[in-house]
């Protein structure tokens, strides 16, 4: 009678929590309007942000998308460099990260002087950084790029010699498909970073008819044995077109709540372990909330790095 009890109170407050979060996401909605915002959600945030968000995607797909609307405000939830990101391409709107110490600790393993050390160390290179980089990093760069898209820009780049920051992993991975000399940052997501070779092989071992989606994030061992390696948003589009019916996803687990949403039909599942990113799932319905109600906390970039680092974003939206 005790356990039944318990099981009880415990459905009951699931029950409460769930009646709150639809009062809030009411509130958000209603608010929203009257300040003619737009939400983004990128696809590692929590299932109920998502829900609530106009778009979701990944990082520089929701920052174009933002400069396309004609929203005033725009409601970033995901870490600062995302938030950063649409500030550079929509300096005229106002930019809100429900959480400040929303960061990232791949962006933060380089900095702008660190970049400019390097360059001077190797005459003659060409500095392609991820959009996982921050403001002040984009600034000191010629090119900019994302994983959907860096072997496409560091094959177009002229030049030979290309310093790829920050991410090691996602350096090599493009090392291996073109024909330049790449110096790899050191750095890495420590979540990719984390997720192994016995985790994926053992998943596959559990569910020997999936395929492997990994992101080029992950350690090249991982990505030797994935059948797709694809960004966020690109993990969809492989779902939809392979004729396997369950998948192993090699990301940050909350891409699995996305891709159950657009391919409800087939099965998602992840390595073993917790492979979260703790900075991703700080916003909560509350604090965009509070967001939309006080326009803070407010993401800028000063201008003189707003500019130069816009131009590396052009110029890698220039090569298509």
């Amino acid at each position: 009678m005790a356990n039944q009890k318990s099981e009880v109170g415990e459905l009951e407050h699931i029950g409460e929590i769930l009646l709150d979060d639809q009062a809030v996401a009411e509130q958000v909605e209603k608010v929203k309007q009257e300040r003619n915002a737009v939400i983004l959600a990128h696809n590692y945030q929590r299932p109920e942000i998502q829900d609530i968000a106009d778009y979701t995607g990944d990082s520089l797909g929701l920052a174009r998308q933002a400069s396309g609307t004609d929203a005033d405000v725009v409601v970033f939830c995901g870490v600062h460099f995302m938030a950063e990101t649409a500030y550079i391409l929509s300096p005229h709107k106002v930019i809100l990260l429900p959480e400040l110490e929303a960061g990232c600790p791949l962006a933060d393993m380089a900095t702008p002087e660190e970049v400019r050390k390097t360059r001077s160390e190797n005459p003659g290179s060409v500095v392609v950084s991820y959009v996982n980089t921050s403001a002040a990093v984009k600034a000191e760069s010629d090119y900019c790029c994302t994983s959907s898209n860096a072997v496409k820009v560091v094959n177009a780049v002229e030049g030979d010699i290309v310093i790829f920051v920050p991410d090691r992993n996602l350096a090599a991975y493009v090392e291996g498909k073109v024909d330049k000399r790449i110096i790899a940052w050191d750095g890495y997501c420590p979540v990719h970073e984390n997720i192994t070779l016995e985790q994926v092989l053992e998943a596959l071992s559990d569910h020997p008819g999936a395929e492997v989606i990994a992101h080029p994030e992950c350690r090249q061992h991982v990505l030797a044995v994935a059948h797709h390696v694809r960004s966020t948003s690109g993990m969809v589009d492989a779902a939809l077109s392979s004729n396997a019916g369950e998948f192993i996803i090699a990301t940050e687990e909350g891409i699995i709540y996305p891709l159950s949403k657009a391919v409800p039909e087939k099965r998602f599942y992840r390595p073993a372990g917790e492979h979260i990113c703790p900075n991703m799932k700080l916003i909560t319905l509350s604090e965009v909330l509070w967001a939309l109600q006080t326009l803070e906390p407010r993401v800028t970039v000063a201008e003189d790095i707003r500019v130069r680092a816009l131009g590396a974003v052009e110029r890698m939206l220039a090569l298509g």
